[in-house]
């Protein structure tokens, strides 16, 4: 059965997002902002969170999600149609990039290429793309080579380049398109976004300014120039924000020195997004190839602990609790009242169903060295297992060192701990990257899940019509990786940032104006600054 659905948008389509007269008329000053990832300015391979905000700013996608509500609205293109496996778009004709170019169906289609080419990124969404081809300058079809209900969702990672300005900027290489413009692209941007990148420092800065031909206008409260460091200490945010000279700080900082913050006067922004902690478990290593071992370790870890750790002050906490594998509230949830608890009963029992003695066998318990929390979550998990006779080495690893850890199970740790949402906020975009058994070796799957059941539910997922059909799905992938506890599911995210009171921001403070999507909070034409 052919199952056709049409979205028409008219071009003068403005939201809650697009309005800009309920901002308060302030004149934008500068906006400074941190965060710990070096930030990856090529909008393919962008995948991180401070990526992600650079790539959301300075370019544009075909869509964006709702502000305080489910599912997503046009950007770049006013309508879509879907028609089985065919979904053609039609674009606005009053976008220019900041070459001022005048952007076309060609720049979609070469968007389109050049994130399956790189295969970097957020590039896995694009690779059931078959073909896209540019019918006129404002139509764009792209073909399918299986079904995929949340495409629509996907082009939220696609950002749009200027075909132009990248083919005169490609280093000759081996193809015709040579490096694609990587060169380039890593210092410069080539979008149409509400701010342009006036310099690049990926080890130290990044710095926008205000697009003045945006094509829906910037209001003149918004942030006139935007600067993103990286890698500020802790300390450093704190003395800087007290005198003046920082606004918003990373969601990594200690909770104590968030509440410190508050009592110096920060107010603090959230962003729950679409994503949890994740305690991934080595599979394919013993003792954690015996599923009993690791439901033991699951029943044994002390989930309220590890909440309170996140706790900033009485009302604000960087997490909530946990209901299962899926996150509350996205499709295959648990409800609020099946939070994940303690139960040392259950952890012995399981623990006198396993093959092994855990007597035998020294648990390698890792935490990424950037995310200075993850150490006290190590010393929780020692802790815990301890009770059950494990032994546990707790080992400090640097980001770019697990990354290359996780690409064998042998050398993944037995215990790795990792931040993972849903990059366009539907749960195929969370859930397939860690479970499906093509994912494995990943920084979002070192647990080398190989489970047909849960290969067979996850594409069941992606591929279901009707939202009950993918809500019946998921909730069945959810009760089969709990029986399976690949990972033990620690808490549902709540990224928490301290803010100057010069600063407002109602897509980071107010829940009707939220996104259901990460970094989207961060969209700098929505925030005001005072000078």
């Amino acid at each position: 059965m052919t199952h056709l659905f049409k979205t028409a948008v008219p071009a003068l389509f403005v939201s809650s997002l697009l309005s800009t007269t309920a901002l308060p008329a302030l004149a934008g000053g500068t906006l400074r902002l941190d965060e710990v990832a070096v930030g990856e300015l090529d909008p393919g391979k962008a995948s991180d969170y401070a990526d992600t905000i650079l790539m959301f700013n300075a370019y544009d996608t075909l869509v964006i999600p709702n502000q305080g509500k489910p599912g997503h609205q046009p950007h770049l293109a006013t309508s879509w149609m879907i028609d089985g496996n065919t979904i053609t778009l039609t674009l606005r004709d009053d976008v220019k990039f900041h070459s001022g170019n005048v952007m076309t169906a060609d720049d979609v289609v070469f968007s389109i290429d050049r994130m399956k080419t790189l295969g970097q990124g957020n590039s896995y969404l694009f690779a059931i793309v078959d073909k896209a081809e540019a019918v006129d300058p404002t139509t764009v079809k792209i073909t399918l080579t299986e079904p995929y209900s949340p495409f629509i969702a996907s082009l939220v990672r696609l950002p749009i380049v200027d075909k132009a300005t990248v083919m005169a900027n490609i280093v000759p290489g081996d193809t015709e398109m040579g490096d694609w413009g990587q060169a380039y692209l890593s210092a410069n941007d080539a979008g149409s976004g509400a701010y342009m990148v006036t310099s690049h420092n990926p080890q130290a800065e990044t710095v926008l300014t205000k697009n003045p031909d945006y094509f829906f206008g910037v209001p003149d409260g918004a942030p006139n120039e935007v600067r993103l460091v990286y890698g500020l200490e802790p300390a450093t945010v704190r003395t800087l924000m007290a005198t003046g000279e920082h606004d918003i700080s990373s969601q990594w900082l200690p909770p104590e020195v968030m509440s410190a913050l508050a009592g110096e006067g920060a107010q603090f922004f959230s962003e729950s997004g679409t994503g949890a902690f994740y305690i991934k478990l080595n599979t394919q290593k013993p003792p954690l190839d015996d599923v009993n071992c690791r439901l033991a370790l699951a029943s044994a870890f002390d989930y309220a602990t590890a909440l309170a750790i996140t706790q900033i002050t009485d009302g604000v906490a960087g997490g909530r609790p946990a209901t299962g594998a899926i996150p509350l509230g996205m499709f295959g949830s648990n409800p609020p009242e099946e939070a994940m608890v303690r139960d040392m009963d259950a952890a012995k029992a399981h623990l006198a169903e396993c093959k092994y003695n855990p007597a035998d066998y020294a648990l390698e318990l890792s935490w990424v060295a950037e995310v200075a929390i993850e150490e006290r979550f190590a010393l929780l998990m020692q802790s815990n297992f301890a009770e059950l006779g494990f032994n546990t080495e707790i080992v400090k690893v640097p980001w770019v060192l697990f990354t290359e850890r996780v690409a064998t199970p042998e050398s993944t740790p037995h215990v790795s701990q990792v931040f993972v949402n849903a990059a366009t906020g539907d749960p195929d975009t969370l859930l397939y990257p860690m479970y499906h058994s093509s994912a494995a070796g990943t920084w979002q799957s070192p647990e080398y899940l190989n489970d047909p059941e849960v290969d067979a539910l996850l594409t069941q997922g992606r591929t279901a019509v009707t939202p009950e059909d993918r809500e019946a799905a998921y909730a069945a992938l959810n009760d089969r990786l709990m029986a399976l506890a690949p990972t033990i599911f620690g808490f549902d995210r709540n990224s928490v940032f301290a803010a100057s009171q010069r600063v407002t921001a109602p897509a980071l403070t107010d829940p009707a104006q939220a996104f259901g999507l990460d970094t989207m909070g961060f969209t700098f034409r929505l925030m005001t600054v005072a000078e």
